[in-house]
């Protein structure tokens, strides 16, 4: 499955002083990137919500490369890296839109449970879900 990377408006309220994107709004950039793919793969939040699928993040890590500031754009570009059916890992990479120049990179990692906060396995019990995860994976060894 080919992820298309999402376009985000910097805002004035993201930004310091200097009107430099302070660095707690990568990691909502990240999730925004991660809601818009998982809306286009047809399994949003909301239906696996619906669905008794819960996602936690267990981990997020952003690194900075160079300043975003007010009024720009960037794409941010969200890549599964890892996924066995019950832990799913992402990377991001944030690039200026006019430019393509690399800004930030950052990981998360996620697993998945239950309304009663077990592991689930999506391939059992889930597995079009499972499918389209796994399919993310393809061709990039």
């Amino acid at each position: 499955m080919e992820i298309t990377a999402y376009r985000h408006r910097v805002q004035y309220y993201e930004t310091d002083q200097m009107k430099v994107v302070h660095h707690s709004n990568y990691i909502r950039w990240f999730e925004e990137a991660r809601t818009d793919f998982l809306e286009k793969s047809g399994f949003s939040y909301a239906w696996m919500e619906e669905q008794g699928i819960i996602i936690p993040v267990l981990s997020v890590s952003a690194e900075y490369k160079a300043m975003v500031h007010y009024g720009e754009d960037v794409l941010i570009k969200p890549t599964v890296t890892g996924f066995n059916g019950v832990k799913l890992l992402l990377s991001y990479e944030v690039r200026q839109e006019g430019t393509g120049e690399l800004t930030t990179t950052g990981t998360s990692c996620h697993c998945f449970l239950d309304r009663e906060y077990r592991p689930l396995r999506l391939k059992k019990e889930f597995p079009q879900v499972y499918m389209m995860f796994a399919s993310c994976l393809e061709g990039q060894e």
